[in-house]
Parts: structure tokens; C-alpha cells; sequence
């Protein structure tokens, strides 16, 4: 039996999980019951201690959590049709505690998704539409100048769109580098700086961020800086034929779909500690490890073989790039139902955490090799 800091798994748990998909209408009470955490399978051998948390413990808050983000995909399912892909990999985002950039062609829902989860997980939502002519003090806020009764004056700050919990940057790259940065500070470590003085952003603070790939003039590129700071690239393409369907006749009625608050920001930060908290075997973190390291550039005087994906890299991840698959392979295995993530995981989310963190050399890309092609050939040697 299987254990995690010695401590054997309280009951046996169904490996089947079967594919639990919402329909539009229903409730809680009628929806299909979600699937429940399945044991770790051989690929989990090897697992890192659980410190401080039973593994019972860790079972059971699996548990519940599984229920409730099963309700919650129900109620995102209510709003936006299809995407489930994309709906997948944004809840992944967010539950590895991350900012996410949301990147196609205009009328995909991207603004709509990024709504309805901040109405789904009950949280302090605000959107800033990108523009050239943005300031920093825009987005971060700025000081004003108060004269009280007695004839006393001194600085009052105003806060800025930024101090919320999950803030929608429309369009990120039409604003100047000058505003882009000033997402800089607040991504990476939760505050900014004003004036001298440090203001503390709301827990849990997401940024998810739109981004059109087409239309370029006008617009300034993302620095490599930034674009490390977003835990995942989730591309968006069309819908599929049925859920464009389903689109055209749920939307063009009489009503149209409104979000329902299913969670709250508490509880969300409940769930990204449990993430933290799911094991994560040897083998695991060994795959994580040849991935990102085969998709860097080859060392001064190292001579790759033919097949090696690295020869095709310019630059590649960093540390930073390992730590955002560690995280997300956890989440995808909570929003699957499993207690422990498997090399499926670590091959689906490769290429939205490596894809914008690398990029080809001249000769790659003059053959036609793309960034995707390098990410998966190196996700299939794996394992």
C-alpha cells in the first residue's frame, strides 16, 4: 500500500476516473456526482514527505475539494460553452496560486472567461483596458494632496485598480513598456511601491492578462521579464462546431447566461495550500527536470545529437519555468480527481509553461520549426 511520511491511505480509492462533463442547466443536486480522488498510481513511488499534514488528512481535503471544483466547472460550463481546454488551464493557473496570459484572435471569450471566474470564485474582480497613452499611476494609483479644516495639508493615497484579488489586463501589449512594468513588482511579490512607501496587495492577487496575436501596429512586445512572470501561456483557438452552436441559439435569446458565485476568496486560497500539499513522486520531478533542461541552449563547445531538441534553442527556461510545472501538474491532478499527478500531466502542461520562455535560433526557425514542435519533442522523451 502506498504511503505518504509513512502513513498508509485510509481507503481504497478508484484509479478510474471517469470524464465528468457539466451540462448547461443543471444544478448541484442534478449534476452527475464528481469522480473521487484516485490513489497514486506506480509513478508516484518515491513521493516527497507531506510534512506536518496526515496523509488521511490530505485524502479527505482532496475529497471535498474535488466536489467543489466540480460545481465549479459546472458553473463556468453555464457561461462560457467549449474552451475546455482553456477553462482547464486557467483553473490550473489560479489554483497553483499564478497569472496566466490568455493569447488569440479577437471574439474568443477571453474577456467573458476571465468575468465569470471572478464571479464563480467569489472574487474582488477589476479589468483595465490597455491603451498607449496608460500611466503607471493608472494601474498602481497615486498620491493626492488633502487640506483638512484647519488649514492642514498632507498626501492621501488613492488606490488604483490593481488592489484587487483578480485583476483582467485587456489587451496587455498596447500599453507602453513604461505601464507594463509597473505589473512587474505587484506579480512577483504581492505589493507595490509608491511614493517610497509599500502598499500590500489583497490575498489571493491573480493577474490574467489578453493578448492579441494578429494585430501588431500599435503595439509593443512583452519584455522576457514579464513574460516569465506569468505562470502559463494559454492559447485560445476557435470553438468547436457543436459548442458554436451552442453559442449561437444560448446567446442570441430572449436571456442570456449569468455567472453564479459557487466559491470566495478564502476558499481559494484554501485550495492553492492543498495543491502545495499533494505529493509528488521521484519520477516526477525527474521528468520535470529532463524537460525544462532539454529545452535550453547547449553549453560552449557541447555537441548535440540530431535528435536533441536543444540544438534548435536560442534561450530557454529557467528554475522559475520548474517551479510552475511542479505546481500545475498538482493542480491538473486536483481538477482530474487524483490525489498525485502522473507523467500525462507534466506532457499536457508543457508547452503552456515553456512556450513563452524560450525562444529558436535563426537557423530553427528558417526550417520551419516552431516552439511547439521543439516543446513536443522534448515532452515525448520523457518518461
Amino acid at each position: 500500500m502506498p504511503t505518504v511520511s509513512g502513513c498508509a491511505f485510509p481507503r481504497i480509492l478508484s484509479n478510474s476516473i471517469p470524464a465528468w462533463k457539466p451540462r448547461r442547466g443543471n444544478t448541484c443536486a442534478e449534476a452527475a456526482p464528481p469522480p473521487r480522488a484516485s490513489r497514486p498510481t506506480d509513478e508516484d513511488d518515491g513521493m516527497n514527505e507531506t510534512t506536518g499534514t496526515a496523509a488521511g488528512d490530505v485524502v479527505e481535503r482532496v475529497e471535498r475539494a474535488i466536489e467543489r471544483l466540480a460545481v465549479v466547472r459546472a458553473a463556468i460550463g453555464e457561461v462560457i460553452y467549449g474552451q475546455e481546454s482553456v477553462v482547464e488551464r486557467t483553473l490550473v493557473t489560479l489554483l497553483s496560486g499564478g497569472h496566466g496570459l490568455l493569447v488569440g484572435v479577437p471574439g474568443l471569450a477571453k474577456t467573458r472567461l476571465v468575468e465569470t471566474l471572478g464571479i464563480v470564485l467569489g472574487l474582488d474582480a477589476r479589468r483595465v483596458q490597455f491603451t498607449p497613452d496608460l500611466m503607471p499611476s493608472d494601474i498602481l494609483g497615486s498620491e493626492v494632496l488633502d487640506q483638512a479644516a484647519d488649514g492642514t495639508r498632507s498626501f492621501r493615497f488613492i488606490q488604483g485598480p490593481i488592489f484587487a484579488q483578480l485583476l483582467m489586463a485587456d489587451e496587455i501589449n498596447r500599453a507602453s513598456p513604461r505601464t507594463q512594468s509597473a505589473l512587474l513588482q505587484a506579480m512577483q511579490e504581492i505589493h507595490v511601491t509608491v511614493a517610497g512607501r509599500r502598499h500590500d496587495l489583497p490575498r489571493p492577487f491573480h493577474v490574467l492578462a489578453t493578448q492579441n496575436p494578429l494585430e501588431q501596429e500599435g503595439t509593443y512586445p512583452l519584455p522576457e521579464a514579464q513574460l516569465d512572470r506569468f505562470l502559463m501561456q494559454i492559447d485560445v483557438d476557435y470553438p468547436s462546431i457543436e459548442a458554436e452552436r451552442q453559442i449561437l441559439t444560448a446567446t442570441t435569446g430572449p436571456t442570456a447566461p449569468v455567472a453564479r458565485p459557487v466559491l470566495g476568496g478564502v476558499d481559494l486560497v484554501d485550495l492553492q495550500a492543498l495543491v502545495r500539499l499533494m505529493p509528488v513522486g521521484e519520477r516526477i520531478v525527474d521528468a520535470i527536470l529532463a524537460l525544462i533542461r532539454s529545452t535550453r541552449p547547449l553549453a560552449p563547445g557541447e555537441a548535440g545529437g540530431h535528435d536533441d531538441p536543444a540544438r534548435h534553442v536560442a534561450w530557454g527556461p529557467g528554475p522559475r519555468a520548474g517551479q510552475a510545472l511542479m505546481l500545475t501538474v498538482r493542480a491538473r491532478a486536483l481538477l482530474q480527481g487524483r490525489l498525485a499527478p502522473d507523467l500525462d500531466d507534466v506532457a499536457a502542461l508543457a508547452e503552456p509553461v515553456l512556450q513563452h520562455r524560450m525562444a529558436l535560433t535563426f537557423a530553427a526557425r528558417a526550417d520551419g520549426i516552431t516552439v511547439h514542435d521543439v516543446v513536443a519533442h522534448a515532452a515525448s522523451r520523457i518518461g
